[in-house]
């Protein structure tokens, strides 16, 4: 019942985000909506920044622990799925207060998965542990800031399409950062 009931509020609390923004959203409104008391919310959870780190940590826990992926495109749309489909609700969360917490959110998401393919990419070449880092922490790097760029920007512009553009351009450079960086 336990489960039933905090899955309930976490699928409520990000319907309700995708409506309005965070600060506008009260426990009193999830609870409504879920036809659940105040009680049984704060059973579950002390507040609504408390669920926010919850739902934010276990999206994070579900794209980190999906498939692999074939291509850099295919990783970088499977790093930013939650924010494609809940555009409205990552924009909540971006202009709230909880900015920092989503900023933690989509850098673990997003150096999690760049690691994960930099080793399988590294498996062909003889890459410095230094280097891999390097080239790691400047994918990351780039992702969050295209990430961060739409939401500041309105999300003016179809992400996918403007990921799908950059891996074309930069095809290869990936690999001969690899190359370049063979251990000595």
């Amino acid at each position: 019942m336990a489960n039933f009931t905090e899955k309930a509020i976490k699928e409520t609390f990000i319907t309700l985000l995708n409506e309005k923004p965070l600060n506008k959203i009260t426990v009193k409104d999830i609870s409504e909506k879920c036809g659940i008391n105040r009680n049984t919310f704060y059973y579950h959870y002390t507040d609504i920044p408390a669920l926010l780190e919850v739902v934010l940590t276990e999206q994070a826990e579900i794209i980190i622990s999906d498939g692999e992926n074939a291509s850099l495109y295919e990783l970088l749309i499977h790093a930013v799925d939650f924010a494609i489909e809940n555009k409205t609700a990552v924009y909540h969360i971006h202009k709230s207060a909880s900015r920092e917490m989503f900023e933690t959110y989509l850098e673990r998401i997003t150096e999690k998965e760049i690691s994960s393919y930099v080793e399988k990419k590294a498996l062909n070449y003889n890459t410095s542990k230094v280097n891999k880092e390097a080239i790691i922490h400047y994918y990351k790097c780039l992702l969050m800031g295209i990430v961060i760029d739409w939401l500041s920007g309105g999300m003016q512009y179809e992400l996918q399409d403007k990921l799908r553009i950059i891996c074309e351009l930069f095809e290869g450079s990936m690999e001969k950062a690899l190359e370049r960086g063979k251990a000595k």
